[in-house]
Order: C-alpha cells, then sequence, then structure tokens
C-alpha cells in the first residue's frame, strides 16, 4: 500500500506494506541487562480460575511480570532521572518521524578518567559527526558494529557494554535530534556511579529540560537495512511511566 506523508513541508511516499522493524520481542529469552531476572509470563490460577487452555482453561489469561528499562526494546522519557513523573504516555505528541540510520564501529577508550575506563567501547563525538553528515533528521537509530544476533538475547549484566560519550549526546541535543534510538540497553556506562552524564546530556536536564525528547534502547537493525534516511513510527506502549515497552518501525524512502 503506498501512501505519501506530508512532512515539515516536504512530501515522501512509502510503501505501508514493507515495514522495518527494529524492535526485539519482549519474551523469556530476550536480552536483559540491570541484573534483573528473565522477564515471566504465567497463568493466573487460584481456587475460582485456571488461565490456561492447556492446563483445562477455557481462556488464556496470563500475567506478565517484567521491568521496561531491563527487558528489550524500550522507550523513555527525561522522566528516568527526574524526581517527577515524566510520563511516556504524553511523551510523544505524533508517531512519524524522519530518521536516519547509521552505523558505527565503537572506540576503545586509551585513557583513564572520571567517565571512561582503558578498553572501554564509547560511541564518539567524532563518529557521529562524520556518520551523520551535515543534514539533521528529527530521530538518529545507530547500529553498533560488529552487528551480532545476540543482541537479541543477550544478558548485559555485568558486561561493560558499549556507551555513548556525554559529548556526543549534548552535541545531539543542540542539533535538534528529538529520538535517539541505540541497540544498547543505555547511552551511559553500565557502572558511572549514577551520574547518568549522556542521558543528562541528551535531555539538557536540569537546566532546560527536552520533555519532548526521547531515548529507545535494545533495538536491533538487522544488516538488510542500509544505512539512510527512512520514515520511522515509533509506537510506545501507553503506560503511566517513565519508560515502557515501544515498537519502532522504519519504512523506506520511495522518493529516494
Amino acid at each position: 500500500m503506498i501512501t505519501h506523508i506530508q512532512h515539515q513541508g516536504n512530501t515522501f511516499t512509502i510503501d505501508l506494506s514493507q515495514p522495518l522493524d527494529i524492535s526485539i520481542v519482549l519474551h523469556a529469552e530476550g536480552p536483559r541487562a540491570w541484573y534483573a531476572g528473565k522477564m515471566r509470563i504465567a497463568p493466573v490460577i487460584n481456587q475460582y480460575f485456571t488461565g490456561s487452555v492447556k492446563l483445562g482453561g477455557k481462556v488464556n489469561f496470563n500475567d506478565v511480570f517484567f521491568n521496561p528499562h531491563a527487558h528489550g526494546t524500550h522507550t523513555e522519557t527525561v522522566g528516568h532521572i527526574t524526581r517527577e513523573l515524566v510520563s511516556i504516555e504524553r511523551a510523544l505528541g505524533r508517531h512519524w518521524w524522519l530518521a536516519q540510520v547509521i552505523s558505527i564501529s565503537p572506540e576503545k577508550s586509551t585513557i583513564a578518567n572520571d567517565m571512561a575506563h582503558i578498553g572501554d567501547s564509547i560511541i564518539t563525538l567524532q563518529q557521529l559527526q562524520q556518520a551523520m553528515g551535515s543534514a539533521i533528521p528529527e530521530a538518529i537509530i545507530i547500529r553498533t558494529l560488529p552487528n551480532v544476533s545476540d543482541k537479541k538475547s543477550r544478558e548485559y549484566s555485568n558486561t561493560n557494554f558499549t556507551y555513548m560519550h556525554p559529548d556526543a549526546a549534548q552535541w545531539l541535543a543542540e542539533q535538534g535530534v528529538r529520538h535517539l534510538l541505540v541497540d544498547i540497553p543505555s547511552i551511559d556506562r553500565e557502572e558511572d556511579q549514577g551520574k547518568l552524564l549522556a542521558h543528562h546530556a541528551f535531555w539538557n536536564y536540569p537546566v532546560q529540560p527536552r520533555m519532548e525528547a526521547t531515548i529507545t534502547e535494545m533495538v536491533f537493525v538487522d544488516d538488510a537495512i542500509a544505512d539512510g534516511l527512512y520514515m520511522l513510527n515509533l509506537q510506545v506502549a501507553s503506560f503511566r511511566n517513565d519508560a515502557a515497552p515501544s515498537r519502532p518501525v522504519l519504512y523506506k524512502l520511495l522518493d529516494n
């Protein structure tokens, strides 16, 4: 199904029958971080009711136990680092965004300071600037290399995973990027004494918080998806919470 989207004075043509889903399915064997146990789905069973057809019930009626930040693809607001609730349910005024996919091979840190340790894997400002070029869209999707398939099932806890240098996050904010999507559990170092410097920089918090900006973590961008511009449809579960599971879907621009 071919459709045309009016966006910031431009018309983009996409094929709605060709979605490119970059979310990771939320299930027990999916990726997890922050020392959380596996997400669980279990039928409600009590003296009055059996919520499993397999076990003799009339319907399947499951409880789901998970943490949005720890299990699978999720989108978060500045409320992740604020005292007050900034709920994800109100963060997106719209769901279509012009987005750029870029691939980056993170650099290994050769120095140790308050932020980084020697050997850390870091997405740097220079790498971002080189990959993005001069035209800055509203959303940036970063695929880290090598792009191994176990990103869809990895246990990230205590692995010192790749993160973003705060200068890079600040530059994205200065360029007006509203939505940052990454295939790592956090844009900050796993162990950083709670500083979350990149999160603070991207949201410009607490100086002048960017309430409309979001960060989506633990996406998976298949190798078949080339670097370049797409229309992004960012759908987020309507939770009253700072973060919720999300399903970002890309569409090729047929005009290009």
